[in-house]
């Protein structure tokens, strides 16, 4: 098995590297790229949605990308300790009538030793918003890489 740095124990550096990889993918839309980042028994709860192993994980996110349009990601590190990372998230899309939406969350993280995520509770709100209240477009610029994106 290939390690997939950084490794635990996380260092503040470390850690907010992890959580620049994950958004980064993220915002590729790309779930079989995304699902890499996972263990293969890896196991979610997103929202009220309980996902169990890499191929659960594609699906999943397969299934989401189809219907949260235009999707743009910003994940900001909370704290870690050891082999855990907490990170709060933002992310704006659109649904396939047009509406746009921006998401509220936070995320516990768990790793094994290669860096794999083992354990992933995400708990998620979304706010209605009209397309000119966006904020996220697209990836994060490499000149905002490292600043906390604001509440609001």
């Amino acid at each position: 098995m290939a390690d997939r740095p950084p490794l635990p124990p996380f260092t503040r550096e470390t850690a907010a590297r992890k959580v620049q990889a994950a958004e980064d993918a993220w915002n590729t839309r790309d779930p079989h790229k995304v699902a890499l980042a996972y263990s293969e028994d890896s196991v979610w709860r997103n929202r009220d949605t309980f996902v169990t192993g890499r191929a659960e994980i594609i699906g999943f996110l397969t299934a989401k990308w189809a219907r949260e349009l235009e999707y743009a990601l910003r994940k900001d590190l909370w704290a870690f300790d050891g082999n855990r990372i907490a990170v709060r998230f933002q992310y704006e899309c659109h649904d396939t009538d047009g509406r746009w939406w921006r998401s509220y969350g936070n995320e516990l993280w768990e790793f094994d030793e290669h860096g794999l995520m083992t354990r992933r509770e995400a708990s998620i709100n979304d706010v209605p918003i009209e397309e000119h209240e966006r904020r996220i477009h697209g990836p994060r610029p490499l000149g905002e890489r490292g600043r906390t994106f604001p509440l609001r």
